[in-house]
C-alpha cells in the first residue's frame, strides 16, 4: 500500500485548505486512516483520525475548525482545514493501518503501518 498527499501549499491566517490522501495498491488492507502533523524539533502528532465505520477523533489543538472525512470506494482521506492559525504550519502526514476500530488511544506512529510523504502548509499573518 502507498499513500500519497495531495493540497499543501501557502495560505493567510484565517483561510481554508484541503489536504486529501489516496491509497494506492492493496488498498483493501485499510481500515483506519488518520493526519498526523509534525514541526521541526517535535515528535509528530496524530491531529484527526477516522476508523473504518466512519468514527471520528480529533486533537483538542484542531477541534471544531478541521474535519476529517473519507471515501471508500476510491480509499482516500481528506482533512478540510479551517481558520487555519500560524501555529498550524507543519508538514502534514496520512496514515492509514489494516486494524479497524480505532480509538483515540492508538496514535502512536508505531501503531500505524502506511504513511505518505508530508505536505507542507505554511500559514502566514
Amino acid at each position: 500500500v502507498q499513500l500519497q498527499a495531495f493540497g499543501g501549499g501557502m495560505v493567510q491566517s484565517g483561510g481554508s485548505l484541503r489536504l486529501s490522501c489516496a491509497a494506492y495498491g492493496n488498498g483493501y488492507r485499510i481500515n483506519s486512516m488518520a493526519w498526523y502533523r509534525q514541526t521541526p524539533g517535535t515528535r509528530r502528532e496524530m491531529i484527526a483520525q477516522i476508523s473504518d465505520e466512519g468514527t471520528t477523533y480529533y486533537a483538542d489543538s484542531i477541534k471544531g475548525r478541521f474535519s476529517i472525512s473519507r471515501d471508500n470506494a476510491k480509499i482516500t482521506v481528506d482533512l478540510q482545514m479551517s481558520s487555519l492559525e500560524r501555529e498550524d504550519t507543519a508538514a502534514y502526514y496520512c496514515a492509514a493501518r489494516n486494524v479497524p476500530h480505532v480509538t483515540w488511544r492508538d496514535r502512536d506512529v508505531g501503531q500505524w503501518e502506511y504513511w505518505g510523504h508530508g505536505t507542507l502548509v505554511t500559514v502566514s499573518s
